[in-house]
């Protein structure tokens, strides 16, 4: 729980560590400022200031969407965050405001349309299904998170974007090395950073002189009138796209994985139900806290309100996306897994301007791996006990190191 303590000047922040939590309990840190309501002031590990954290879902939709909450400010700021280094690039669509970035949203959503997306389905169902026959005859006890959540969107994305095959180990350490939160990481985090960025740098180069049928290739060819986005904004997309593509959809494949096999009452559920598995899914990502805290915050660029608590220019502002998902106001019984709720937006992939434009892409990584899984393997089972699973506790994300399953 986090604690407010009084000084001369008043209250000070309760620090806010984000403690990790074993399975997929929601964190009492998170739980506990949103008992002190909507908005409410916290500080974290890093940084030199404070900050507001916006927990109720109109909140965080009011600072995702209000203008005066600036991404693009933070840049060069030693913002309060929960990693040593900050894990996004300046040039990155995460620290863009609008106008602009509703342009490169134009430009790079053209790739993730339905048509286009539809088009990747049997690429990404050929790896579940390679990757499926190879646990098969591995045979029980096999490792989900090694033969399914780390290889399907790692494998699915490196293949859309065309990296070769013998850089994508790499890519992938990289990729933990930026978010660890040691606290001598720091260093390290801005080396794999920059020789991340570098490696798309030089990869682009390379598509915009040869394209092919990648997406980087595709979003070297994305116009709007005569607008099409430079080699920085190529290098820097392409770079986020890896990130979270692989990133992201390993920590909830392997979430959703764990959830269904220790309420194996839900597996069922969806093996009787096929035709509702999109539905069932976003009502499992609502559900699941899927990070450790919070990520970038805004910086209020003028005065302002949030849930009738005055903001002053120059404040940072985080949002909790986890927190909004379990709003009683938005979503009755929040805590409650209900496959049936009506269909009602959620954060899990964000809000406004700064919503994951991969959506598309990320829902059907999810639909093939986990429609594929209760299929083929109607027995499936872990293989330990689990409070025997081992979860990660060194980055913001939330997910187990292994999964032992059975069948």
């Amino acid at each position: 729980m986090t604690e407010t303590t009084e000084t001369e000047t008043g209250p000070t922040p309760p620090i806010c560590p984000f403690d990790f939590n074993e399975a997929l309990d929601f964190d009492p840190a998170l739980a506990d400022l949103m008992a002190r309501g909507p908005v409410t002031r916290i500080r974290l590990s890093h940084g030199d200031a404070d900050a507001w954290l916006a927990t109720g879902f109109e909140a965080v939709r009011q600072v995702t969407t209000d203008r005066r909450f600036s991404r693009a400010a933070v840049v060069g700021r030693d913002f309060p965050r929960m990693t040593p280094e900050p894990i996004f690039s300046p040039e990155s669509i995460n620290v863009i405001d609008p106008p602009r970035i509703s342009r490169l949203r134009r430009l790079t959503s053209q790739a993730f349309t339905k048509q286009h997306v539809d088009r990747m389905r049997p690429a990404i169902a050929a790896i579940a299904d390679r990757l499926f026959d190879e646990m098969a005859e591995h045979g029980p006890p096999a490792d989900l998170v090694h033969h399914l959540s780390d290889r399907l969107p790692q494998e699915t994305i490196c293949e859309l974007l065309g990296i070769a095959p013998a850089d994508r180990p790499w890519l992938q350490r990289s990729a933990l090395r930026m978010l660890s939160m040691a606290p001598d990481s720091r260093r390290t985090a801005a080396e794999a950073k920059a020789e991340i960025i570098g490696y798309f740098r030089e990869l682009t180069a390379q598509r915009r002189r040869s394209p092919g049928d990648d997406l980087i290739s595709l979003l070297a060819a994305a116009k709007d009138g005569d607008d099409m986005l430079d080699d920085e904004e190529l290098a820097v997309m392409a770079e986020t796209l890896m990130l979270s593509g692989h990133d992201t959809a390993t920590c909830q494949i392997s979430d959703i994985s764990y959830l269904l096999l220790t309420r194996p009452e839900l597996a069922d559920r969806l093996r009787s139900r096929p035709e509702d598995l999109t539905r069932s899914l976003d009502e499992l990502l609502r559900y699941i806290p899927f990070r450790n805290g919070v990520g970038i915050p805004r910086v209020a660029i003028e005065d302002a309100e949030i849930a009738g608590v005055p903001v002053r220019a120059g404040d940072f502002v985080h949002v909790s996306y986890l927190t909004a998902n379990r709003d009683p106001e938005r979503f009755p019984e929040p805590d409650v897994i209900d496959l049936d709720r009506p269909p009602t937006p959620h954060m899990t992939f964000g809000w406004g301007g700064h919503r994951c434009i991969a959506v598309p892409l990320a829902m059907a990584e999810l639909e093939t791996a986990i429609g594929l899984l209760l299929s083929r393997f109607p027995g499936l089972r872990l293989a330990v006990p689990a409070e025997e699973v081992r979860w990660d506790t060194t980055t913001i994300r939330r997910f187990p190191h292994e999964l032992p399953v059975s069948w």
